[in-house]
Order: C-alpha cells, then structure tokens, then sequence
C-alpha cells in the first residue's frame, strides 16, 4: 500500500529497561541523511528500527510506500521492505567471489523492478578487477565497498548505512571515501548514513539528524544545523561551515583553486585539479577564520573577506565562538577570549574574517 507523501516519514517508540528510543523524522527522499550523535545516543538502534528489525512502536512510510502503521495494523517485515542495508563488517559469503555475493543481492528483486544494474553497482565502487577475487584476498576497504555494491544490486528504495567506515583504519577510510561521495552524487535513491564523525557528515550529508539520548535534538539541512551556536557540532575541535561553491579556476603551478562562493571568490591550496564550473563543498574550519577590525595591507592570508558579526558565544576555557554574515554565506570563527575583548567585539560588528586556510569537502 502506498501513501502521499514523498520522502521518509517516521513516528518510532520503544522502551528498554536502560534506553528509550522516540523519534519522530521528516527527511528528504533523496540525497544523504547522516543520523549524528555519541554513542550510545540511538542512531543504530533507529537504523534498526526503520528496517523492521527492531520491534518498535509508530509508523514507516518511504516515499509514499508504507511499511509500518500500528493505527492500521500494517507491518511489513524486513525481508519484505525495499531496503538495502551496510553494516559495520561487510559481513561477505566467505565462500563466494565478489561477483557471486553481488549476485546474490541482485537475485532478491525479480529483473522488471530492477533499478540498479550490477554494472552500474560494478562501475559506482570501482569493483571491475575484483570480481574474480575471494572475499578472504580483500583488504578492509574493499570488502565494504563489495559489501556496499551488494546491497545497491538489490534495488533498494532507501539506503541504510550503519557506521560503514567504523572498522576500517585512516588508509582504508580514505579508499572507501571517494566512493560514497561518488554515490551521494551519482544515485536517486535516498541513504540514511550513521556516523559519529563530524568529517564524514561535512563529507557526504545534505541533511542531518542529531540525536542525543534517544531523542531527536534538530533536524535539517546540514549546513545550516553546523552554522548553529547552540548545537553541540559547532563546539568540537572540528567546528565549521559548509560553503558551497563554483569553481573558476585551478593554478597549477601554485596548486591553489579559485572558487566562486555567494560572498564572492576564496582561494584554497588543492593538488587535485577540478574542472572550470564544477560544484564544490568547501568546509572552512573555525579555528582557521581570525578576524579584524580593518583589511591587513600585507599578510599571507589569501582571503580577506568583509563580515558582520551575527552572534557570540562561549568556546569553551579561554575562548569565543563567533558567527558571521558574509554576505550570505555564514562562517564561524573560534578565537581568544583575549583577542574579543581587545578588539571589543560586539553583534553587528563589521569586520574582516581571514581565512588562512579551507578544506575541500565535496
């Protein structure tokens, strides 16, 4: 049976004897939600929920597909709902080859639904050379990437990913991240990603689920929830803001890029060429914005951008949290309490944010 609405839609409740889940979601149905919080928060759980394998009171609807509603008495079992599902552990048939597993997540869905080819999964995660090879021959990252291909083959209306990268090292993570960006660009079908780091959800999510005890905290576009002060994402070391942009140029000699952003142009050092007109992600991190009352005439900062303070808060020993209007655009800046006091910064201050440095996210 089908309903209305587009998007994912949920009402989940379940009590354990130390945790109680109670969420209530509206999320897009495409592009990448991150469900983000500490451990032990629910997010897994959550996961879990919203596949049927945990027994939880509410409703499911995926786009327009219900899949739960106890005020109707529908339940659609797991193995009934059109879902694929990523665990930490690829979790792969240790007796069949990389194509034989994909193969298997192809036969659940009869060829008429198919949406997803086994050449296009074969293609998104780069797995042409391993499909001869046995699980046991694969290193980490390759394992979940097959783990990842096997669950596109089964044609899924929604894409669970349960902390994909959690059980791989720095190297292997950095194998496996340009493939999930490349699946946030490439695919329309929605993925709800679990994770509990904040680079991966700058990296992938275009909307962003907080949770904190069981509960939800916020809900939204991704940007604008690690823009906001009074959110636990904007005071971590990592605090940053997302900014989208163009890109206009690409230097070779110096290896820095010319991006165009809302407030103007930024320049960022970046070894990989990008392509004139393409859209870029940018992350420019707090702790790399400084400020100034006036345009330094001689610094080795390459953006020096007119900013009106929008907000102060608490950094935590020592230090001030500032948010600031760029003509548009919103950045933070994490600086001394020292410094805001001797520059007597104020809300609706003018002044120069200098961004000594900005990573490239997308």
């Amino acid at each position: 049976m089908t309903g209305a609405m587009n998007g994912i839609h949920a009402r989940l409740s379940l009590a354990r004897p130390d945790f109680t889940l109670d969420v209530q979601l509206a999320l897009p149905g495409h592009g990448v939600t991150a469900l983000f919080g500490p451990s032990g928060c629910g997010k897994t759980t959550c996961l879990r929920a919203l596949a049927g394998l945990e027994s939880a009171r509410g409703s499911v609807q995926v786009n327009g597909e219900v899949w739960q509603d106890d005020a109707t008495g529908q339940w659609r079992p797991t193995h009934q709902r059109a879902l694929g599902y990523v665990f930490q552990e690829a979790s792969l048939f240790a007796h069949l080859d990389v194509r034989r597993n994909m193969e298997y997540g192809l036969r659940r869905q009869p060829p008429a639904r198919r949406r997803v080819s086994l050449e296009q999964a074969v293609e998104l995660l780069g797995l042409g050379a391993l499909l001869p090879r046995m699980p046991h021959t694969l290193s980490g990252g390759e394992r979940q990437r097959v783990a990842i291909a096997r669950a596109l083959a089964t044609s899924p209306r929604v894409l669970l990913m349960d902390e994909p990268l959690a059980a791989l090292d720095a190297g292997r993570k950095a194998e496996v991240m340009p493939y999930l960006e490349r699946l946030q660009r490439s695919l329309d079908i929605p993925v709800l990603y679990v994770s509990h780091s904040s680079d991966e959800v700058a990296r992938l999510a275009s909307h962003l689920v907080l949770l904190q005890a069981g509960r939800v905290t916020a809900q939204g576009p991704t940007a604008e929830l690690m823009a906001r002060l009074d959110l636990p994402l904007a005071h971590g070391d990592a605090a940053a803001a997302l900014v989208q942009g163009r890109v206009l140029a690409h230097d070779a000699h110096d290896q820095l890029l010319t991006v165009a952003i809302d407030s103007g142009q930024i320049q960022l050092a970046s070894g990989r060429p990008r392509a004139v007109g393409e859209s870029v992600r940018l992350r420019v991190l707090a702790r790399d914005v400084s400020l100034a009352r006036t345009r330094a005439a001689d610094s080795s900062i390459l953006n020096l951008l007119p900013a009106r303070i929008t907000q102060l808060a608490d950094g935590g020993p020592g230090q001030v949290l500032v948010a600031l209007d760029v003509a548009g655009t919103t950045l933070l800046a994490r600086i001394t309490l020292r410094s805001c006091r001797t520059l007597a910064l104020a809300v609706g201050d003018e002044v120069f944010a200098q961004v000594k440095g900005v990573a490239l996210v997308d």
